[in-house]
């Protein structure tokens, strides 16, 4: 995503928390131009909501436990991760064995 700035930074894709979840520094929210800004406000509104980058919800990432949900999430992408890199599951055998 382009920010304010003309830089890009790469957000976690489909994650939108409450703002006051989130440190300051870490806050972004989307523009009505598709662009991104850091949401400073403190205390945030309590109906904001924010992205937060890529980097804190990535499981290949060694980061410490910032927040228990951001855990929880990159917990889920490592799951999925390797859900997508995992050999096929076991087949069936060809004949079933007689029940009966």
């Amino acid at each position: 995503m382009a920010t304010l700035e003309q830089d890009w930074i790469l957000l976690e894709p489909g994650v939108e928390v409450p703002a006051h979840l989130v440190p300051s520094q870490h806050r972004w929210i989307t523009l009505s131009d598709g662009r991104v800004a850091l949401y400073g406000v403190c205390p945030p509104d309590g109906s904001q909501r924010c992205r937060i980058e890529h980097r804190l919800a990535c499981s290949a990432q060694p980061l410490p436990d910032l927040w228990p949900w951001l855990t929880a999430l990159r917990r889920e992408n490592a799951r999925a991760a390797e859900r997508r890199t995992d050999p096929e599951p076991p087949r069936p055998p060809e004949v079933w064995p007689d029940a009966g």
